[in-house]
């Protein structure tokens, strides 16, 4: 049986964050009062106002951004940066705040134009409204979600913290009795190039070309796939060259820094530097996680004007502490797990955002 039909303006009143604007921008940490916007960034800092606090008797409460239609859910003391918002409160004997909050996110409302929203249009949008008791078990089933959610990005996020101590403690030479060498002397590092992208017979082919942009985000260690393919005649026709499996590839320019390793042969354009290990020598994963711990080293090695790029020649000066083989292969043990588990989180992340996409779905039909 379908719900009788509410205008949001009907279950949900707005008020003016004027009371509730920050007077300075001096905003630290430690500071007690969260300053929001209803934009991204959401939290853009605290401060130490103790006056014009939105109260806490008056939450929950959506906050909406009147010119973007960005809403967020807050449930805690704040105070505002912009007056280009409206604080909306439930009328609660017709309405659950967070029903309306989740009904909210499945409306795509639009905002072309630059103008003030809630009260022209969105206020006026009609949506089912099932009695309360039912948007209490609707809000029970999507808040179960949100909690794992939180769960697992701070699983994540303590993940990544592990890694990093994991990473400084292990790769430490301080009291070690590793030698030192330059990276010349345990690698081949060999330079990207591109094809004329006039010449469309260079390019559609079966070579797997990667691009610095690819890997923005790349969270995985080995990259099997490229957007573009190069062709026989491309490869020959540019400074490309075919890397073999396993051979670590590093951004050299916008940005400097990113790295992963080919899980297949591939070649990459300009803006990489890429290394092809002595297997003898170095262990082309402790390389890997070598380069990660020495990224910003590496961006400060990074010249130019319009954008910094790291040279071969100052690539291949890199000095890297080499324990002997088996050390590295215990050291890459040790780091991988650590990624393997994020890798896992990762995946749940994702699924656990299709269940509550799913679930939102349903429930709002």
């Amino acid at each position: 049986m379908p719900y009788p039909t509410k205008k949001l303006g009907e279950v949900l009143e707005y008020e003016q964050p004027t009371n509730y604007l920050v007077s300075s921008t001096d905003y630290k940490d430690e500071y007690p009062i969260p300053v929001l916007t209803a934009g991204k960034s959401f939290i853009l800092g605290n401060t130490n106002e103790r006056s014009g606090i939105f109260p806490k008797e008056k939450l929950p409460v959506i906050i909406f951004d009147d010119f973007t239609t960005a809403i967020k859910f807050v449930d805690f003391p704040f105070k505002v940066k912009s007056s280009a918002m409206k604080i909306l409160h439930a009328k609660k004997d017709k309405a659950d705040i967070r029903f309306l909050f989740y009904k909210m996110l499945t409306i795509k409302f639009q905002h072309e134009q630059h103008k003030r929203y809630w009260i022209s249009e969105c206020a006026n949008l009609k949506i089912p409204l099932p009695p309360l008791e039912i948007q209490k078990q609707i809000v029970e089933r999507l808040d179960k979600i949100v909690e794992a959610q939180k769960l697992n990005n701070d699983l994540i996020q303590k993940s990544d913290e592990l890694f990093q101590s994991l990473l400084h403690k292990e790769l430490n030479p301080a009291g070690k009795d590793w030698e030192v060498k330059k990276v010349k002397d345990v690698a081949v590092v060999k330079n990207g190039g591109t094809p004329s992208t006039k010449n469309q017979k260079y390019w559609n082919g079966k070579i797997l070309w990667l691009t610095p942009k690819e890997l923005s985000g790349f969270e995985d260690i080995e990259i099997s796939d490229t957007e573009r393919k190069i062709s026989d005649e491309g490869l020959k026709h540019s400074s490309a060259t075919v890397l073999p499996a396993g051979a670590v590839l590093l951004t050299s320019r916008a940005p400097i820094g990113y790295i992963a390793i080919a899980g297949v042969p591939m070649a990459t354009n300009q803006g990489f530097k890429n290394f092809v290990c002595d297997s003898k020598l170095l262990n082309n994963e402790f390389l890997y996680f070598f380069l990660r711990l020495k990224t910003k080293y590496l961006q400060s090695l990074g010249r130019g004007a319009t954008f910094t790029e790291i040279s071969k020649t100052a690539v291949e000066k890199v000095e890297i502490p080499l324990p002997p083989l088996e050390i590295q292969k215990q050291i890459v043990a040790k780091l991988s797990a650590v990624q393997e588990y994020k890798t896992q989180l990762l995946a749940q992340k994702s699924k656990l955002k299709e269940l509550f996409n799913s679930v939102l779905s349903k429930s709002f039909k």
